[in-house]
């Protein structure tokens, strides 16, 4: 306002002589410009010099080394998924293999936000100087994972940590905080984190506090448990006093379909309470993850080896079976073989995009719960997959998107060319919000 007044005022026009337009490296001509305010678009111009916004709005006399006219287009700010999975286990994935990150910034994402779920790199520091290294086209930041912390300090194993242990795993915490995390995540629905009780997390999300961090958690459950889960996301931010986040809320299974009403109002109640809780929500009907999501925890308690053994008993294959039977019918699995998707086999690469019931009848079985289990089972003894699941409603998709709280977030990664079957998420999300919720729906 104040440069509008003086351009304005009655000061003498400057000397053509001595008079030298701005010098720009870009500039964005007559787009319809959004700043993220709560505040109606308008016409202007964006400059850029390096890597850095240099002016917003009518610019007036410039010179610039490259202009685009925009008109017509809308220009906003980079999009921030904060719950992100663009690391990849595999050199050649994810922010390694494809920097360009083009399935993310062809969205409008410019900022990405790793480590959730309670899995990161621990220590950080060496994954953010090979990511500088590279470097990205997307800025890139991340949380501290609890499960990785609780691997690292307490191993595979179903029992609380001891003090030394738990004293380790707060200095873990904290020297993630220094190198630079936003907030502790947690996976409680994944093993290890799982195996952690309220109190456990609450003293490691206590030293994130003090950092000036948040919390971010993947709950125990998305289903039946999800009341209880929900309040636990908030206990654990109250007790520790730190913002929290429900992350990629969702209501998962048929006997819980409406429930976000529930959910969404605790969440209503502990903003009352001056409890600083948020929520991120990717806007699909149908979730992602690993097979063993369909598994109970007693099953992984050990880790993989020890799950292995499970199977091979025949007592216990049963027991698992059973479990497996019911987090079909009740849980992530839809109450149907065939709403659980295989994206990615990396043992058997012709599975992708088959569901349950279509590899069934490729082997000539019935299609069954009971057979599904089994076939899950085996899957994941010849190296898992990831999977899609279809079993959300668009009722509880709508119901938590509307809440103000509520902010966008893929939970995918980055991705390129491949032969998986991936979730649309991963190149959909913001263009889905805008275009299908934003545009089509409103």
């Amino acid at each position: 306002m104040a440069a509008l007044l003086v351009a304005c005022g009655d000061s003498p026009a400057p000397d053509s002589a001595t008079f030298s337009p701005a010098q720009y490296d870009l500039v964005l001509q007559g787009g319809t410009l959004y700043s993220g305010a709560d505040e109606p678009p308008f016409i202007g111009d964006i400059a850029i010099n390096g890597d850095r916004i240099a002016g917003v709005g009518n610019l007036g006399e410039y010179q610039a080394t490259q202009a685009i006219d925009v008109t017509g287009l809308a220009v906003m700010p980079g999009l921030i998924d904060i719950h992100s999975h663009a690391l990849s286990d595999q050199p050649d994935q994810g922010i390694f293999g494809w920097p360009d990150a083009e399935n993310l910034i062809r969205q409008g994402v410019t900022t990405v936000i790793e480590g959730n779920d309670g899995s990161s790199p621990v220590p950080l520091e060496p994954s953010f100087e090979a990511i500088a290294a590279l470097p990205p086209a997307i800025n890139f930041g991340s949380f501290i994972g609890h499960g990785s912390i609780r691997a690292l300090v307490v191993g595979e194993d179903d029992r609380p940590p001891t003090e030394e242990e738990l004293e380790l795993m707060r200095e873990q915490v904290a020297l993630g905080m220094e190198q630079g995390a936003f907030g502790l995540s947690s996976g409680l629905i994944y093993a290890p984190g799982r195996f952690a009780d309220t109190d456990e997390v609450v003293e490691l999300a206590r030293v994130a506090g003090q950092y000036n961090g948040m919390y971010i958690s993947h709950m125990r459950e998305e289903g039946l448990a999800l009341l209880d889960s929900v309040a636990e996301t908030i206990l654990i931010g109250e007790e520790a006093g730190l913002p929290t986040q429900l992350t990629h809320h969702k209501v998962v299974g048929a006997p819980m379909w409406g429930a976000s009403a529930d959910s969404l109002r605790l969440v209503d109640e502990a903003i009352e309470r001056g409890v600083d809780v948020s929520i991120d929500q990717y806007p699909y009907t149908a979730s992602s993850t690993n097979l063993m999501i369909l598994f109970p925890g007693w099953a992984l308690d050990g880790g993989r080896e020890a799950l292995l053994a499970r199977m091979a008993d025949p007592s216990q294959r049963q027991r698992l079976r059973n479990d497996i039977i019911y987090n079909i019918e009740v849980d992530r699995g839809g109450d149907d073989p065939a709403n659980v998707v295989l994206a990615g086999c990396p043992h058997d690469e012709s599975l992708n995009g088959m569901n349950l019931s279509q590899v069934l009848l490729q082997q000539g079985q019935e299609v069954s719960k009971a057979n599904a289990a089994e076939l899950l089972m085996d899957l994941v003894a010849a190296g898992n997959c990831s999977a899609v699941f279809h079993a959300m409603v668009e009722e509880d998709v709508h119901n938590i998107m509307r809440h103000p709280r509520t902010m966008i977030a893929s939970d995918g990664g980055v991705e390129g060319p491949s032969s998986r079957a991936v979730h649309p998420r991963n190149y959909g999300t913001f263009a889905r919000l805008i275009g299908h919720y934003a545009r089509d729906l409103e």
